[in-house]
């Protein structure tokens, strides 16, 4: 079993007018050879937008890109002919397949705070598709499937699933048992445990080849769970 805890504070930081970016693995200039990847994730970026702005459209390919809206709301529109208003809760997959274009641009209302996920996909020449799904989790609701295995949408990942956890203060938490579990925390922190130092917001949590393990909120928490078997 191995635990690694990855501060938000050692995060790549990007910033142009507009948008602030934080990526959890090596993205574009920024090249670590230690941090390019956790099993099928290459990705996994926090942003934040001012209202208006964001990313233009341009293409991919060959992922399965997964958004959940922290705060604010994101409009999303895609060459599969989707246009979306995705708001805070709402969590979305792109398959790119064997070729999409899109964007993304923060609502109207204000700035906009989104976590997304790149994934390889266990076959790289789907058709693109997209769908999204909204969150119905509380305090004591334990972990709500949002994609993957029993959840309201599929990712073309065998074995990938993710969870949304809200936690109250004092709260445990049972993460999954499974081969890689990445659990990112988007608002709120995690008292100290046995395995691990406190975490704060924007802290992400690894465990490879692990039972179950426990985490324990200080404060009212967010956590994002990724498990891959």
């Amino acid at each position: 079993m191995s635990v690694e805890i990855r501060r938000g504070t050692a995060r790549f930081v990007e910033r142009v007018p507009g948008r602030l970016s934080q990526h959890g693995f090596s993205f574009g200039p920024h090249l670590d050879p230690d941090r390019l990847s956790f099993g099928p994730m290459v990705c996994h970026d926090d942003h934040v937008l001012r209202r208006g702005t964001g990313f233009d459209e341009h293409p991919h390919e060959a992922l399965e890109i997964v958004t959940w809206v922290v705060s604010g709301s994101l409009v999303h529109r895609d060459a599969t002919g989707s246009e979306e208003v995705l708001e805070a809760g709402d969590c979305a997959v792109l398959s790119a397949g064997a070729g999409v274009r899109h964007a993304e641009v923060a609502g109207p209302d204000g700035p906009a705070r989104f976590v997304q996920v790149w994934l390889r996909p266990d076959d790289p020449d789907t058709a693109p598709a997209y769908a999204r799904t909204s969150a119905s989790a509380g305090p004591g609701a334990g972990l709500v499937r949002l994609v993957g295995d029993g959840g309201p949408l599929s990712v073309g990942v065998a074995g990938a699933a993710l969870d949304v956890a809200r936690l109250g203060a004092g709260e445990t938490l049972a993460l999954p048992s499974a081969a890689r579990v990445h659990a990112f925390l988007t608002t709120g922190a995690l008292h100290r445990s046995s395995l691990a130092e406190p975490l704060a917001a924007g802290d992400t949590l690894c465990v490879t080849d692990g039972p179950s393990y426990d985490v324990t909120a200080a404060v009212p928490t967010e956590i994002l769970v990724w498990s891959f078997a």
